[in-house]
């Protein structure tokens, strides 16, 4: 690789990495170009970005800013699949494709800048969507306010039920 091209590919990718929060590294070792060409459709098709590096390109890329726990993970072959607004959605399709085919392996990843190990990775995996996870926030929120107009709704109620037998009494 000529060295302009070799800049050109680290520009590429420090402006990739700077758009965004989450990238999960990924090998893909064992997968067959057929799997390959079907995990970018299913990735594009998702609004995911998923491209195969060199090492020490990504690296001069993420410069100062890699984790050095995250350097180790840059030794063999490494995808990286970038999420730009959905970390959560990214992290489930590349679980339901590796295990449809058991070729592809989560090495690490940034999670909104935060540091991933493979064993996390299965424990973001079974975390829901933001939407879900904000819907549950919400309802947690409102539980409290609506067990206390409930309660305070139940003396009105039974007084109104008190006046209506009353009423039923005086009436022969």
């Amino acid at each position: 690789m000529k060295r302009d091209e070799k800049d050109k590919t680290i520009r590429d990718l420090e402006a990739a990495f700077a758009a965004n929060a989450t990238y999960y590294l990924v090998d893909f070792k064992k997968m067959p170009v057929g799997q390959t060409i079907e995990l970018r459709r299913l990735l594009r098709k998702n609004n995911f970005t998923y491209r195969v590096v060199k090492n020490r390109l990504a690296l001069r890329a993420l410069g100062e800013h890699c984790p050095d726990v995250l350097k180790p993970h840059f030794r063999q072959p490494t995808g990286i699949a970038w999420a730009d607004r959905d970390p959560l959605g990214l992290a489930k399709l590349l679980r339901e494709f590796s295990a449809g085919g058991k070729v592809l392996a989560v090495k690490a990843g940034i999670l909104e800048g935060q540091y991933l190990t493979p064993e996390r990775f299965d424990e973001v995996v079974k975390l829901g969507s933001r939407d879900g996870l904000l819907g549950k926030f919400g309802y947690l929120l409102a539980y409290p306010l609506t067990q206390f107009l409930r309660t305070l709704q139940a003396p009105l109620g039974n007084v109104g039920r008190l006046m209506s037998q009353l009423k039923d009494k005086k009436q022969p």
